[in-house]
């Protein structure tokens, strides 16, 4: 696979994740333990991608404390080229989630006013303009404004660029309504695609369709450890992901899954090659407590795909 040139905006902030030692008990105290780490759907799909082996620069606001410190040391450890914007009197934002015993969520607490600061006009500096010129795909996520997501789409699009989105989480992905037609792909669990359609499909197989009336190019539609479906204009493909014998973490694994699949578009995959690469991704991130895998490697992707079955092709 050929090393590409990538653009990352979005999410780069600090995660803390709680889980639960026994039997989630709601309403009450819970025995856990704590864990911290650099996190954010545009940050950890960059460091994947940058693991993996393409050279990628990563565009986000960032707070002038400690905690940025520690997203630019995350950067730096995964090879990403770190491009902040950084308001010295602000803090970094943060995402606060307690997860059960099996790694699932229970619920979670998004501090994210900084990225509300990412305006539209910081697309139009010059740096920005040159990253976006030699830029093989632009991925983003919907941290940022619903303006800044519209301006980043029209100024990203043309010259055979994939762009490229993560939902984040149900609320946040209504903000990509504006310009899903601009999106070569989009990528979301099925609450996010719920959200996006206002439909509760009852079948993995008709997301292509509803989402397509939606107005969105391609997509990837993930269900946990269900069906996960992707489709672009002409086809749409449906791959079950293999079994794992234990969920370290869920946290990344969406992102990893979106790593492993443009990874393979770029390289000039079909759909169900690109699903496959994604899910394989997915399943690393899967086996390690971090948001981002330290095994993330081009190496270990392409072991892993072997483990993945082959997809069923829709009409």
């Amino acid at each position: 696979m050929k090393k590409r040139e990538i653009a990352v905006f979005g999410g780069a902030h600090i995660d803390r994740r709680g889980r639960i030692s026994g039997v989630t008990a709601p309403g009450a105290s819970n025995p856990g333990s704590w864990f911290e780490e650099a996190g954010g759907g545009g940050f950890n799909a960059a460091r994947n991608l940058a693991r993996i082996g393409h050279s990628v620069r990563m565009i986000s606001p960032r707070g002038g404390d400690a905690a940025g410190e520690m997203v630019a040391a995350a950067a730096a450890a995964a090879g990403v080229i770190d491009c902040p914007f950084t308001f010295l009197d602000r803090k970094t934002p943060s995402y606060t989630a307690i997860l059960e015993n099996d790694g699932n969520l229970v619920i979670a607490l998004a501090d994210m006013e900084l990225y509300q600061l990412f305006s539209p006009r910081r697309l139009q500096q010059r740096a920005i303009r040159e990253i976006l010129a030699v830029s093989d795909l632009v991925l983003m996520d919907a941290n940022l404004p619903e303006e800044t997501l519209v301006a980043l789409v029209n100024a990203a699009s043309g010259d055979g660029r994939l762009v490229a989105g993560i939902a984040v989480s149900p609320a946040k992905v209504m903000r990509f309504r504006k310009c899903l037609s601009g999106l070569s792909f989009l990528f979301m669990n099925e609450a996010e695609a719920r959200a996006l359609t206002g439909i509760d499909a009852s079948d993995a197989k008709n997301w292509p369709t509803l989402l397509r009336e939606a107005g969105l190019r391609g997509g990837v539609v993930t269900r946990g450890g269900a069906a996960a479906v992707a489709f672009d204009r002409g086809e749409a493909s449906v791959i079950f992901p293999p079994a794992l014998p234990a969920l370290a973490d869920v946290t990344g694994a969406g992102d990893a899954l979106a790593s492993g699949f443009l990874t393979a578009r770029l390289s000039g995959f079909d759909l169900a090659g690109c699903l496959r690469h994604g899910i394989a991704a997915a399943g690393i991130a899967l086996r390690s407590p971090f948001a981002v895998s330290e095994e993330m490697s081009r190496g270990n992707l392409e072991q892993a795909i072997a483990l993945v079955p082959a997809p069923q092709m829709l009409s």
